[in-house]
């Protein structure tokens, strides 16, 4: 029996989403003749390369063919009036975005070489204000860097031009979101699956999973959806699978399907797949293999069809793979000497998302603290927590140097324990092993500074963890077991020590009030300006049904509106809240000054500044956070 599995688009383009590496590594452990491809990539490649530039050219042309310019869309116009410069750059771009002609990047950042368009726009306007602002960021030897930030853009104006001529859920790193995330109806995506006509992305994802099929010949086509931006392209691949390879039975899995799949019903999506698996893949998976081949057997976690009616199979007698058995992922099959490298971002934390080829391990699975009240903790791949050892994760770490002949790592655990960290760290300094590695962690106390100059010397770079709200009331809340001055002395550890630091942030968590979102702008505003974090993000909150806030909305003072309709996917769930704030408002202020913080400006003014309505001040001092550091 052989097994192909892939990864639909759209994920991000500088490294390979793990989940197919992952079982492919567990997969071989078991005897199994298993390849995989990265549809993600293939795609991307193929639409940005002379031939895909030509092929978007005549068809946008044709779809504008009867609208003046004057009425055409900014990135449209600019695309068929620089045409021949886009055809000239684009393969001379991609080959240097992947790291193969270096020397290209003289003429890159001499500003000649690539055709601006509307992406460059944001540049444009911090040159205004600030002429050197490129100089600032990437000094004047620089070059490999600005050459890939301004190839960045040059990128993002051809996304721009597809998402806008040809492909409306076109996007760099998810498409068609909005027809999956949290849609309790699976209309949308099943008429998108039924066009008129396919649309530009379609065909070519049609033509690699025809070369695909022709090339594997598989038994089994097992398709990973980690986010809702990839669940269109996913079934849009199982869609052309059934229709080149009939007998091919297809099974998805994957973080969407195990989050918002959890209460499906509705058959429809068995018209283009067969299987569905939920949470960690490797016993489900290994027990569905065992049964197509006739060993029999109850499935494990696993929806199909009966009589037209969507079933869930499981068998209590059966457990999960431990994590020291899951096996070490293999990219085998994966083009790692192809993957983009970009620079999105003049923030040198926030571009690692992007930027360089990372080997993905996991030290653990779940997280363990399991308590935050706004997380899936109910779900497996939070709640149940697994440590693999240190001994297991360094030979791990041998063996991806050993096969891929890279020594970057990114570690994905939900958060990785301190403890096991530690005992890693040591062993990698022991043995040495050198490798540069980043992850996320949640900021707590055993990260003194000592203990982050032992992970800064084992090759720690980075971390990421969540400050949230930034407000003592409301981390107590959601039980987050830190405080906000707790978080200013840990990242101070970590930056002193060398390592970039990266600060999940939300605002509207219920009961959240004006007063304190205002606030907790000044104190990141204090924790940016004092270098205790590099980076940081700000998403709205959301009640999801799998975690405490859901479970228990009365706890937290809000009303769920519930969907008694749910068919397909469901996890985001709204709710009235007993204390009523503009957080839309305030979003848009939060925004606005975090990315200007992250290019080091703005500090001076007040956080009031920053929104668009008046605002209460904020009544955090002005040094609260030097105050923390220095005056304990």
């Amino acid at each position: 029996m052989k097994v192909l599995l892939i990864t639909p688009p759209m994920t991000q383009l500088n490294t390979p989403y793990p989940a197919t590496a992952y079982l492919t590594g567990f997969l071989k452990q078991h005897a199994y003749d298993v390849v995989q491809r990265d549809l993600a990539i293939d795609l991307i490649l193929n639409i940005l390369s002379r031939p895909g530039l030509e092929k978007l050219f005549i068809q946008v042309e044709a779809n504008y063919a009867d609208i003046d310019d004057a009425d055409l869309p900014d990135s449209i116009y600019h695309f068929l009036a620089n045409y021949v410069d886009y055809y000239q750059c684009i393969d001379a771009v991609i080959h240097f975005l992947q790291g193969k002609d270096p020397s290209l990047a003289l003429r890159i950042a001499s500003r000649r070489f690539l055709p601006e368009g509307p992406q460059f726009e944001a540049l444009y306007q911090m040159e205004e204000i600030n002429s050197d602002v490129l100089d600032q960021a990437f000094g004047l030897l620089g070059i490999q860097d600005k050459a890939k930030y301004l190839a960045t853009l040059f990128i993002n104006d051809i996304a721009a031009v597809i998402k806008e001529g040809v492909d409306p859920h076109f996007e760099i790193s998810r498409y068609a979101e909005r027809l999956a995330a949290s849609n309790p109806q699976f209309d949308d995506l099943y008429t998108a699956l039924h066009p008129i006509e396919p649309s530009y992305t379609e065909v070519i994802t049609a033509q690699l999973l025809q070369q695909y099929i022709a090339e594997e010949t598989p038994d089994v086509l097992g398709i990973s959806v980690p986010f809702p931006g990839n669940m269109l392209g996913a079934l849009q691949a199982a869609k052309y699978c059934k229709q080149y390879a009939p007998d091919t039975q297809i099974i998805l899995g994957g973080g969407f399907i195990n989050t918002e799949l959890r209460a499906l019903k509705d058959p429809r999506l068995f018209e283009f797949i067969d299987y569905i698996c939920l949470d960690d893949g490797e016993r489900p998976l290994l027990t569905l293999l065992e049964n197509l081949q006739g060993q029999g057997g109850t499935l494990f976690r696993t929806y199909r069809l009966e009589a037209d009616q969507v079933v869930f199979k499981t068998c209590a007698g059966k457990h999960d793979i431990a994590q020291k058995d899951a096996g070490t992922p293999n990219y085998t099959g994966l083009p790692l000497d192809k993957y983009l490298s970009l620079c999105g971002m003049l923030n040198p934390m926030h571009r690692i998302w992007s930027d360089g080829r990372w080997n993905k391990i996991t030290i653990a699975h779940g997280c363990y603290w399991a308590k935050c009240s706004f997380c899936d903790i109910s779900l497996d791949y939070i709640g149940h927590y697994d440590d693999a050892g240190a001994d297991i994760t360094v030979q791990r770490i041998k063996t991806l140097i050993a096969s891929t002949g890279q020594t970057g790592f990114h570690f994905v655990d939900e958060a990785a324990p301190p403890k096991a960290l530690f005992a890693l760290a040591t062993k990698l300094i022991e043995q040495n092993i050198v490798i540069t590695w980043w992850g996320n962690i949640r900021f707590e106390k055993t990260f003194t500074a000592e203990k982050c100059q032992l992970l800064a010397d084992s090759g720690c770079i980075a971390t990421s963890g969540g400050l949230e709200v930034a407000s003592d009331r409301l981390l107590a809340l959601m039980q987050k077991g830190v405080s906000v001055a707790q978080v200013a002395r840990i990242t101070k550890a970590f930056a002193d020590a060398g390592i970039l630091v990266h600060a999940y942030l939300m605002y509207g968590f219920p009961s959240q009030t004006e007063q304190e979102t205002v606030d907790a702008l000044e104190y990141v505003r204090q924790l940016m300006q004092q270098g205790c974090i590099n980076s940081a993000y700000w998403h709205r909150f959301a009640a999801t049904i799998h975690s405490p806030v859901g479970l228990n909305p009365d706890a937290y003072g809000i009303q769920l509106i519930a969907n008694k309709n749910v068919l397909f996917a469901e996890n985001d769930i709204d709710y009235i809240d007993s204390v009523q704030t503009d957080h839309e408002m305030l979003g848009q202020g939060l925004k606005k000054a975090l990315y200007n913080y992250m290019h080091n400006t703005g500090f001076e003014y007040p956080v009031s500044f920053w929104f668009e309505q008046p605002v209460l001040e904020t009544g955090i001092p002005k040094e609260y956070i030097r105050g923390c550091l220095y005056c304990q």
